[in-house]
């Protein structure tokens, strides 16, 4: 029996934080997701403590997902994360010196695979190089999870977020363009541990309704959708 994917809304819209990130927040808390997350660029950064402490103080775990590449850009990343106190760290290229940061401040490190570019990000390379990639920081590194970015991905998206989940020894997010029912369907058959959505709710892909009732529509779905 695979266990259930976790959803972790995001309050972002094309990789970036939307302005009223808090507010669209406090609009939906009270749905049942456990995780919420945003991006490292949209918000000043007095205001993502602040939004921190409120998914926090609503019993949730924040999740920093930053959308960088060099090692100097990974590292600020990777500050701001922990000066603001979220809980999980996703993205960046690999990096040690992102690891000593997150492992310094108790955040969990879920880092990206493959080669990835631009801002909405595309990614490329082979399967079976990032599963050898993946699974080599596991072995050598001590990493626990990865942020994939299964449909932002040039070649076969499906293959790949299957032989992934099926082949890497971690948790796997497959972050990114999750925006409909049918890759909702593909996510639940491949047993992720978890898939980030947030401008698919900003864009109603789910329903007509509010922020909420989109999430809402995501959760009864995979409800629905039972063991696969």
């Amino acid at each position: 029996m695979k266990k259930k994917s976790e959803l972790i809304v995001m309050l972002t819209w094309n990789d970036k934080t939307v302005e009223n990130a808090i507010e669209v927040f406090e609009g939906a808390k009270h749905t049942d997701v456990n995780y919420w997350g945003f991006k490292e660029v949209g918000l000043p950064k007095e205001e993502m403590i602040r939004l921190v402490k409120l998914i926090h103080e609503a019993g949730k775990t924040a999740v920093l997902e930053v959308v960088a590449y060099t090692e100097d850009a990974c590292i600020d990343g990777a500050k701001v994360c922990a000066e603001c106190g979220f809980d999980i760290l996703m993205g960046t290229m690999y990096f040690e010196s992102v690891q000593k940061i997150a492992e310094d401040n108790g955040v969990v490190y879920y880092p990206f695979v493959g080669t990835i570019e631009g801002r909405p990000s595309v990614l490329k390379g082979t399967i079976e190089g990032m599963i050898a990639e993946a699974n080599e920081l596991v072995q050598k590194k001590g990493i626990k999870g990865f942020d994939l970015l299964g449909y932002r991905y040039t070649g076969d998206a499906v293959k790949l977020n299957q032989e992934f989940v099926k082949h890497v020894k971690g948790n796997v997010c497959l972050a990114g363009s999750v925006s409909s029912f049918q890759r909702l369907s593909e996510i639940k058959a491949a047993g992720a541990w978890a898939f980030t959505i947030g401008g698919a709710f900003f864009e109603k892909k789910f329903c007509k309704g509010t922020f909420a009732d989109n999430i809402n529509a995501v959760l009864d779905y995979l409800n629905e959708e039972g063991d696969v």
